[in-house]
């Protein structure tokens, strides 16, 4: 490739925005080279650099009084997210949690700021409490509110508006969840969500006055729509209808019923504000925003504003600001842009758009997914990076990508299909892949590039398989069922055994990990049969693999197994193994060596 990838990887971004009741605005934005926390005062002013670590952030939340900052920070890259406070006017940094053998998973502010919650493994690695702890007391020790009842993980998320009671959620699945209100004195839990087969209750948040919760949830539909669960009946009434497309994020301030929601149409975000007109009913009003995908919905104090982070193929991630109370006349709205990243080295408007297209698979489904070609390309010459994603429970949307952009101006399509079990199309698609029906997901991949040999512009000797996570293992199974479609291969942190993966993924995510997968206890004749590390002979593609040592998702082995076993067949294996980094590349020196190693692979074999 004749590009420098540097320029393509240092625009930057701003992501996860936290507002403060007197009109501050904080978020993390990576500018340094690694995710930090920022605080901007007004719109598009030079915003305020408020931590300084090496290591990335993973989250920051402004108190109820705008006194504090809290925020979390990891060690190389390993997810075991450490707790800290930030005095916005000092700049002094307290530590809030000294485990680092736990992960600390931030579950909010209480209404009067005096205390936070936070779920953690420190008990038992493979099961998660609930603690609260006094943030004014520099002295206190965090209290265990209540022990979980079983392995995996579950999530705080958020308090009652009276401080008395914690919402919590437990996954049992990706598509399954349970809500639970939890008695802050007592450590009495109740179950809010009984119910049959797989729902999903997300971003779930106590309304007005406590009596009942809102979420976004295919309790009542196939996709995800705007709920509330009264606690005094446990019925779950629909607010605001999918009308087709799920509702993806949803924002809720108890005190004042102002909202925010977005609806995954296709892939791209619809943006909606408003407030609730009665308990089961809301009035929004649309927010013009970027055609692309909003994320990261905050509701500020009292409802008077609403910040989120917007993508789009030519706009690296940036914050905008709205006033719902706007939304009370009707209308569409205007929000304000308040932050403006880097692009980098290539200018925004030099970003290409996919196109949107479907194709038929093996069962006759059409499977949707992003096309995009070079500039001019040449009839019967373009080689095509099929870019898979990871989850499964994920989806291929039109964000802002850089890497996208390096391989188009290198001469390369890219083609992103979102496969049977991509979340965004509803329930039923979702679970298309589970268990014994994984390899059906393949064969969409397999579809996909018969459909792109026919495409005039495509070399049909020059395809490449590319994927992450699970989209490794995708990476990893497509080369081995389907060995002649490929001409190389790029693995990151895939699954090459999935008995190996379970046997040695963090003891908290295994019961997850099995719903999904198929259990090492009723699954494993069919776990061995799809894992691609016995079907390896068949591989007849050069493989670029990449890990990280500390990722507890996918154990470095999965790299270490696969790259060996390729390579005892003949087959060009090139590996690629971070000892600072985990399931991400978190690093800006780390990606820039990441991709030039993979551009010159592909150089080579391409």
């Amino acid at each position: 490739m004749e590009h420098d990838v540097r320029p393509y990887l240092t625009a930057r971004r701003t992501v996860s925005p936290t507002l403060s009741p007197d009109g501050r605005l904080a978020f993390l934005a990576d500018t340094t080279g690694t995710t930090q926390v920022w605080t901007a005062d007004v719109p598009g002013a030079w915003p305020r650099q408020r931590t300084f670590y090496d290591e990335r952030v993973s989250f920051v939340s402004w108190s109820p009084d705008g006194d504090a900052l809290a925020f979390g920070k990891d060690a190389g890259a390993d997810e075991h997210d450490q707790l800290f406070a930030l005095d916005p006017e000092t700049g002094r940094v307290s530590r809030l949690t000294d485990r680092p053998d736990a992960i600390h998973a931030w579950g909010g502010w209480s209404p009067s700021g005096d205390r936070i919650a936070f779920a953690a493994n420190r008990r038992d690695e493979s099961v998660f409490d609930a603690y609260v702890m006094d943030v004014e007391d520099e002295g206190s020790e965090a209290e265990l509110v209540c022990e979980g009842d079983r392995e995996g993980m579950l999530s705080i998320e958020g308090w009652s508006p009276s401080g008395d009671r914690l919402l919590v959620r437990e996954p049992n699945a990706s598509s399954d969840d349970d809500l639970f209100a939890v008695d802050i004195d007592s450590g009495e839990r109740r179950h809010l969500t009984p119910h049959e087969g797989h729902v999903r209750y997300r971003q779930p948040t106590f309304g007005p006055d406590g009596d009942a919760v809102y979420c976004a949830s295919d309790a009542n539909a196939d996709a995800k729509e705007v709920v509330r669960i009264g606690l005094d009946t446990l019925e779950t009434e629909t607010v605001v209808e999918s009308e087709a497309w799920s509702v993806d994020h949803f924002a809720l301030d108890a005190a004042t019923g102002r909202l925010a929601l977005s609806r995954n149409v296709d892939g791209y975000s619809e943006l909606r504000v408003g407030r609730l007109a009665a308990p089961a009913e809301a009035a929004t009003a649309p927010v013009d925003v970027p055609e692309g995908v909003v994320h990261g919905l905050a509701v500020g104090p009292e409802g008077e504003r609403i910040a989120a982070a917007v993508s789009a193929p030519d706009l690296n991630h940036s914050v905008f600001v709205v006033d719902p109370t706007d939304a009370d006349g009707g209308g569409s709205l205007r929000a304000e842009r308040w932050t403006r990243p880097s692009p980098g080295g290539v200018a925004l408007d030099a970003y290409d758009t996919p196109e949107l297209v479907r194709y038929e698979t093996f069962d006759e489904r059409e499977i949707p997914a992003y096309f995009t070609l070079p500039e001019n390309p040449e009839p019967g010459e373009t080689p095509v990076v099929v870019d898979i994603h990871g989850g499964p429970h994920h989806q291929r949307r039109p964000w802002f990508r850089p890497i996208r952009q390096y391989f188009l101006d290198s001469g390369y399509a890219v083609f992103e299909p979102n496969v049977r079990g991509s979340s965004g199309y509803g329930r039923e698609y979702a679970a298309l892949d589970d268990v014994e029906k994984r390899m059906d997901s393949v064969r969409d991949i397999a579809a996909a590039v018969d459909w792109l040999r026919e495409r005039p512009e495509v070399d049909p000797d020059g395809i490449v398989a590319y994927g992450r996570s699970y989209g490794g293992f995708m990476v990893l199974a497509a080369i081995t069922q389907f060995p002649d479609r490929w001409a190389a291969a790029v693995d990151f942190v895939g699954i090459g055994n999935w008995v190996t993966f379970l046997e040695n993924t963090g003891d908290w995510r295994r019961s997850h990990r099995e719903a999904e997968y198929g259990s090492l206890a009723e699954d494993r004749d069919l776990l061995e049969s799809i894992s691609p590390i016995h079907s390896v002979e068949a591989v007849e593609c050069p493989l670029f693999v990449q890990h990280g040592a500390n990722d507890p998702r996918v154990p470095v082995e999965e790299a270490e197994q696969i790259a060996e076993e390729v390579a005892a067949q003949g087959v060009p294996v090139e590996k690629l193994i971070f000892e600072d980094e985990g399931h991400h590349t978190t690093k800006l020196e780390n990606r820039i060596e990441q991709f030039e190693r993979i551009a010159a692979f592909l150089d080579e074999h391409v």
